[in-house]
């Protein structure tokens, strides 16, 4: 599997920071007046960042991927000095990579690399830093969901992670290790009034069009990476009784097929009147 991710051009780079806002995983940041990849993990590919990038010091570069290796990374990181591992550690800290976090703080122990780790509380911003351009909504995330206490009855979400667009998501978070994930269509969740519960509660959720997404082939890579490197336990499709959903089945049957290990497959149909038609495994 081929993996699309950027590379900054830090000679070029003026530190006007429009590529922060532009990154939808929170995976860059402003540090010592350049942008920094502070994350690879949450790196999509996308290159949002790029169109926002005045002095072209933004490129894609697809190269084979790996296995996230924290290890790799913060010997990437650790030349960048101490501003630039603290954010990445803040990064994995706020998106509840507990392991990966673990990692990063061992290499430091091992490499008798020293980390003020209260900078944060002295700087403001995102991970301890100033961040005036980025977008405190866009980053990914792990959590907990919630039981309801409001008085207005309002029903608990069961959602534990963010984001949830499968071109967002990276199948090597840690939300994916061992998880059972659905892959459901756009529109279920609107159809089905009971989606929380009966779909996203105890799973990992990722969302697909699969009429109206463009680059679907990476769809096919992420979810195979999910089978055979994020060993995900079991994978649900739930989809509309429309002709058209069909091909999300077809996308996870692709993936199926390229992935070297085997793991149960259910599909779930659901009606535009919001009942469920049909659910079985396949």
């Amino acid at each position: 599997m081929k993996r699309t991710i950027i590379k900054i051009d830090e000679e070029k780079c003026n530190g006007c920071g429009l590529c922060v806002s532009g990154c939808h995983e929170g995976a860059l940041q402003l540090i010592d007046g350049k942008a920094r990849m502070i994350s690879e993990l949450y790196c999509d590919g996308l290159g949002a960042c790029i169109g926002d990038c005045p002095v072209g010091a933004i490129e894609l570069e697809e190269r084979e991927a790996e296995p996230y290796d924290e290890i790799a990374v913060m010997e990437r990181m650790a030349p960048k000095g101490e501003k630039t591992i603290l954010a990445h550690l803040n990064h994995l800290k706020d998106h509840g990579e507990t392991e990966l976090l673990k990692q990063g703080l061992q290499y430091l122990k091992e490499h008798n690399i020293e980390i003020d780790m209260n900078m944060e509380k002295r700087e403001e911003g995102c991970g301890g830093f100033q961040q005036p351009h980025a977008c405190p909504g866009s980053g990914a995330r792990a959590f907990a969901p919630k039981n309801s206490t409001s008085i207005t009855n309002d029903v608990p979400s069961q959602l534990r992670h963010w984001p949830v667009q499968l071109h967002l998501l990276n199948p090597q978070s840690g939300y994916f290790d061992r998880a059972d994930v659905v892959i459901a269509a756009d529109c279920t969740a609107f159809s089905y009034g009971n989606f929380h519960d009966r779909f996203i509660k105890n799973h990992t959720l990722a969302i697909a069009c699969p009429k109206l997404d463009s680059g679907k082939e990476s769809y096919v890579e992420k979810i195979t990476a999910m089978i055979d490197e994020a060993n995900i336990n079991t994978l649900t499709v739930v989809m509309m009784e429309v002709p058209c959903c069909g091909g999300l089945l077809q996308l996870v049957k692709m993936a199926a097929e390229q992935a070297s290990r085997k793991i149960p497959i259910k599909k779930v149909i659901i009606g535009i009147e919001g009942n469920v038609i049909e659910e079985k495994w396949i």
